[in-house]
Order: structure tokens, then C-alpha cells, then sequence
């Protein structure tokens, strides 16, 4: 458990909780124990889904600037891959994960969401990358995710002018996911969650390496990725409970081990 970010566990779910007041500022030690907590979660069988949150009133308002500002090319040269390593954990992890957004989630806050499968934001949020108007781009996959997930041109208007967007608009171009009232925020995150904690744990880390690994490249590269995730699946012990519950019983009513 680190100083500024810890995995709770509960009922399956675990919680990536960002806890550096005020603003959840992503400092290096942050960053470094986001990673640490994605691994964690990673290797956790009892962790079937995870949350990222950053409490009650901002997920995290980005980069700690004061420790950025005197760095040079070498010092950030040396620096930029572990930061986005730190984030790209998170988007590694080979089960559902869901942003839960409160209040600001900016630059670094913002791309920490991206790394998530669905993002539900309070009405409060905004979302944005403003590091143009501190003279840099987003160094932590802002130009990549942001892209693939809403496209290049609605990505560069907000890259380009550094602009907050708000949950309203955020949900109409597809940056988030869901808009709830901000002291539901978690609870709706929750809610997503647990409906695959009884899930099949392979299938649904095979479909995530699927869809996330064929967007990296062509059709023809990503459906020969799905068909061999398709056929390794076939060795788990879920493939032969589901589909003898499926012949015993009808769909939708096996009991998963998630091996």
C-alpha cells in the first residue's frame, strides 16, 4: 500500500483510490504507485474488476507542475517512459476496470481515465488536457488514447486549445461513458463492476486483449489475434461450465470458477 494511492478490496472489486489532497496532483511517487496498485490488482485472483477513483470531489487534476517545471530534455527524457508505463498498467490490467469521475480530471488526470474501459462521471466533472497551454503536449498517452477513443479530429480540438469539457458534453462525444450525480458517481462505478465478479475471468480477459490488441492494428492482424484467443479459451475450465450449462439449462445461467 503506497503513500498516495491504495487497492481496497472488497466483495471482488478492487479499488484503486487516489488519496493526495487536494487535487490528487500526479507526482512521481503517484505515478509509481498507481503502477504498483495496477500490478497488484493484476495478480489479485480475488480482484475481478477495478475501479479508479479519486474520491468524493476530483478524480486528479493532473501532473504535479511544480515538480515538472525545472526539469530539462534530459531530465524529462529520462523520465516521460516510466510515466506512461505507470498509466499503461492500468490500461494492461486483463480485467473490466471503470474511471469513476468527480470534479476535475485533467491532463494526467484525464489520461489515467483513458486507461480505464468505461469512465461513469459525476455532473460536476471536467475532463481535458491542457498541457498545450503550458507550452508541452500530453506525455502520458493524451494523443493516443484520446484519439482511438473519440476520434482524431474531436481529440485535436481539445488537445489543440487546452479547453475543459464538461460531463454533458463529455458524454455526447463519448469521452465518458455515463453521467451520474456526483455522490453516485462511485456507486454507479460499482454497479458496473459487479456483474463480473461471477464472470468468466479468462473469456473476459481474452475479449479485452482482443478488442484492445486489434485496435493497434489491421482487420486482417486483429482477426487472426481473436481467433487465437477464440481457441485458447478452449482450455479453461469456464469454456466446458458454460457450455454445459448452456445445453443442461438455457443461457445465461452458469456458475463461473474464472479458471
Amino acid at each position: 500500500m503506497g503513500e498516495f494511492v491504495r487497492l481496497e478490496v472488497d466483495g471482488g472489486i478492487g479499488t484503486i483510490r487516489l488519496d493526495r489532497p487536494p487535487m490528487n496532483a500526479l507526482n512521481k511517487q503517484v505515478q509509481d504507485e498507481i503502477r504498483a496498485a495496477a500490478q497488484e490488482a493484476t495478480g489479485r485472483d480475488d480482484v475481478r474488476a477495478v475501479i479508479v477513483y479519486g474520491g468524493e470531489k476530483v478524480f486528479a487534476a493532473g501532473a504535479d507542475i511544480k515538480e515538472m517545471a525545472d526539469m530539462s530534455y534530459v531530465d524529462m527524457a529520462r523520465r516521460a517512459g516510466a510515466l506512461s508505463a505507470s498509466f499503461t498498467a492500468v490500461a494492461e490490467l486483463p480485467k473490466p476496470t471503470i474511471a469513476a469521475v468527480t470534479g476535475y480530471a485533467l491532463g494526467g488526470g484525464c489520461e489515467l481515465a483513458l486507461c480505464c474501459d468505461r469512465r461513469v462521471a459525476g455532473d460536476n466533472a471536467r475532463l481535458g488536457q491542457p498541457e498545450i497551454l503550458l507550452g508541452i503536449i500530453p506525455g502520458a498517452g493524451g494523443t493516443q488514447r484520446l484519439a482511438r477513443l473519440i476520434g482524431p479530429s474531436k481529440a485535436k480540438d481539445i488537445v489543440y486549445t487546452g479547453r475543459f469539457v464538461e460531463a454533458n458534453e463529455a458524454l455526447t462525444i463519448g469521452l465518458v461513458d455515463e453521467v451520474t450525480a456526483p455522490d453516485d458517481v462511485y456507486t454507479a462505478a460499482r454497479q458496473w463492476a459487479e456483474q463480473f465478479v461471477n464472470g468468466p475471468a479468462r473469456a473476459l480477459a481474452g475479449a479485452k486483449a482482443a478488442i484492445d490488441g486489434g485496435l493497434d492494428g489491421d482487420l486482417a492482424s486483429g482477426l487472426k489475434l481473436e481467433s487465437q484467443v477464440f481457441a485458447a479459451l478452449f482450455a479453461t475450465e469456464d469454456q466446458k461450465t458454460g457450455m454445459r450449462s448452456f445445453i443442461e439449462n438455457g443461457p445465461g445461467k452458469a456458475t463461473f470458477s474464472g479458471k
